[in-house]
């Protein structure tokens, strides 16, 4: 079998969080509040001061973080600024421009020169650790925002508790109830407050103040540990997040990211839909909805939903490549790379984007892969997949193997992709254990709801069949997707295979033809189908041919043998004979004399009988002259006294 090897998969995001906020039509993941950075406090002169806050806020409303990062670090030297607050703004501006180390770095000097920190830093620490990819530290920091919010909160109320602070709440009380003259009187009805529940009522007010302060940093905790959740797939933990995301803007995108990350491209696309709706300045989300839409294979509609984002931003790096992805598939690699053109003549230095570096090497279908694809194997997870396919189609199987065995897979492509490195092994190799487990990849997939019904669905149950031999059933499969896949040299070479089993061999050459790939037509399995479909649908001249272009080699030899057995068992006793004649003079084995005096002898008998060329007995008898075996003379004499009387020259 030919598992069907996938093409290469171009990236339409980093694999990298998806974005959890849209604050304005072209930002993307924001996960600090603007109120971290407070006006930056000048030196000596006003003027400066607030020439320098609008000139950073102008940086930072056009997403230059470039420019913001220099400024602060400018600012920060000349020592005019708050150090915390600038050390704030710095790691906003690295974590937006992917320098995560750098942004945590940042927010880590903030708690080490600090007396007191803001809480949120610990939170965004956070953040920056899950985009580093260290699950685990991010979820400690998460946890210690948590317990550092814990005990200020703490403290706050132990300071707003004191017997002073009861005394004076008490006293405030009484003022309050001594506005109206009823309440007074109802006051002095009334037994006073104790002192107890003084203090609950000011911890009430204080735990209700902080929830309200703390909401947004809530809010973002939740929405970080439910990424996080999906990341360490820690379903219990999944759930528990979900259940606490609101109907905000910001929760809800987090929601979506989640779906579309576990590959719910449809529940994605409906919650993008619902927002922008509601949202129609945010035009970001129209890039969100056209990446569902290409995930789920409508690439016209991405393409056209995708246009309004464009109008607004040529020159997003992020829309442009998603808009080559979908050249991409419709067309082909060539026309995918003239949209990337696009940003290049915009100034963009499209190496410094992993992201494009990688899908330049798909769209090139592999060139440069060497060089590129393992710098990003561990951090974008196609990466390693694009890896695996080019060694399988550079006869790496062993590395492909290595690439792929210890992942898990997750969704249908990997699910592929370790079934036809599976298969590619165990065929290798002759391992019954690899063909096993390709076996149940591909029907894993192939059986599933989600991919029953589809191309790479049914092209997984057909492998699974033909891996079991249960050719019927992978013809059955084979058929029903024959129309979309004419010009792929795989499905062919695994549809003319699973003819030929089943007796089709006339439609099995027809699909043996259309395979293209020289190195696939060179293979002695498709030389070999190939001959017997000719045999089978009375061409033997053409198998015969197909020997005579084979170099002399062990698979030559056993051509020769099939050519040789085939041919006899259909009666083309002509091309029998030739055959098992040069098997004598290769191997003087009795049983290939055997084969040729019964083939020549079925070839004089058609003669006779008048349904073969009476020439044909030249060669006959030539063939003959090359066995010294004391029958041969007999035959001669016979077939020769049979011309001789019925005018056949023979010379």
């Amino acid at each position: 079998v030919h598992p069907k090897r996938p093409g290469y998969l171009a990236l339409v995001t980093d694999r990298r969080p998806l974005s959890t906020n849209v604050s304005s039509e072209r930002s993307r993941t924001m996960l600090m509040s603007r109120s971290a950075g407070a006006p930056l406090k000048a030196g000596n002169s006003k003027n400066d001061e607030a020439a320098k806050v609008t000139k950073l806020e102008e940086y930072i409303k056009a997403r230059d973080y470039t420019g913001a990062l220099a400024l602060l670090e400018f600012n920060r030297k000349t020592g005019e600024e708050d150090e915390d607050k600038t050390l704030m703004w710095i790691g906003y501006s690295a974590f937006h421009l992917g320098q995560y180390q750098r942004g945590y770095d940042a927010y880590q000097e903030v708690i080490n020169t600090s007396g007191n920190p803001p809480h949120e830093v610990y939170l965004y620490q956070a953040a920056c650790l899950y985009y580093m990819q260290m699950y685990s530290q991010a979820e400690e920091k998460a946890t210690e925002y948590v317990q550092v919010s814990k005990n200020a909160l703490k403290d706050k109320i132990q300071r707003a508790t004191t017997d002073e602070a009861v005394q004076e709440k008490s006293k405030e009380l009484k003022r309050e109830r001594m506005k109206s003259q009823e309440q007074y009187q109802k006051m002095a009805a009334d037994k006073p407050p104790s002192d107890e529940e003084v203090r609950q009522q000011i911890t009430k007010e204080i735990e209700a103040e902080h929830s309200t302060q703390k909401a947004p940093e809530l809010s973002l905790k939740n929405r970080l540990l439910f990424h996080l959740a999906h990341k360490i797939d820690d379903q219990d933990k999944l759930m528990l997040r979900h259940q606490e995301l609101t109907d905000t803007q910001e929760d809800q995108l987090s929601l979506a990211a989640i779906h579309y990350l576990r590959s719910h491209f449809q529940e994605a696309t409906d919650i993008y839909k619902r927002l922008l709706l509601e949202n129609r300045d945010d035009l970001a989300l129209n890039v969100y909805v056209a990446m569902c839409y290409y995930k789920l294979d409508y690439y016209d509609v991405s393409l056209e939903i995708l246009a309004v984002y464009l109008q607004a931003h040529p020159d997003s790096a992020i829309a442009v490549n998603l808009k080559a992805c979908n050249h991409f598939r419709l067309y082909n690699g060539r026309a995918a790379e003239a949209e990337l053109k696009v940003l290049s003549d915009q100034g963009h230095n499209l190496q410094a984007n992993d992201l494009i570096r990688h899908n330049m090497v798909v769209f090139s279908m592999g060139d440069s892969a060497l060089q590129v694809l393992p710098q990003l194997v561990d951090f974008i997870p196609e990466a390693r997949l694009n890896l695996v396919i080019y060694y399988l189609r550079h006869e790496g199987v062993q590395e492909a193997f290595d690439l792929i065995k210890d992942l898990e897979p997750s969704t249908p492509q990997e699910y592929i992709l370790k079934g036809v490195v599976n298969a590619s092994v165990g065929q290798d190799a002759g391992s019954r254990e690899h063909i096993k487990m390709a076996q149940q990849f591909f029907q894993l997939v192939g059986a599933s709801a989600s991919e029953c019904d589809t191309i790479p669905g049914r092209q997984c149950m057909a492998s699974c069949f033909f891996l079991l031999k249960q050719f019927e059933d992978v013809n059955i499969y084979l058929n029903s997707i024959k129309a979309y896949m004419y010009n792929d040299d795989d499905f062919n070479w695994n549809h003319g295979i699973s003819l030929a089993q089943t007796g089709n061999f006339k439609a099995a050459e027809e699909a043996l033809l259309l395979v293209q790939n020289e190195k696939y037509k060179a293979e002695y399995c498709y030389i070999s189908w190939l001959a017997r479909c000719y045999i089978s649908n009375g061409q033997p001249r053409n198998s015969w041919e197909l020997y005579l272009k084979m170099d002399t080699s062990n698979e030559s030899f056993n051509l020769l043998q099939l050519i040789a057995n085939d041919c006899y068992r259909m009666g083309q006793f002509l091309y029998a004979a030739k055959a098992f004649d040069v098997l004598e003079r290769l191997d003087p084995d009795p049983e290939y004399w055997e084969g040729k005096r019964g083939a020549c002898v079925g070839v004089f008998q058609q003669v006779v009988a008048g349904k073969q060329q009476r020439e044909d007995l030249r060669d006959v008898l030539a063939m003959m002259r090359n066995t010294s075996n004391p029958q041969v003379e007999y035959m001669v004499r016979i077939i020769k006294k049979w011309c001789n009387e019925n005018g056949v020259k023979i010379g």
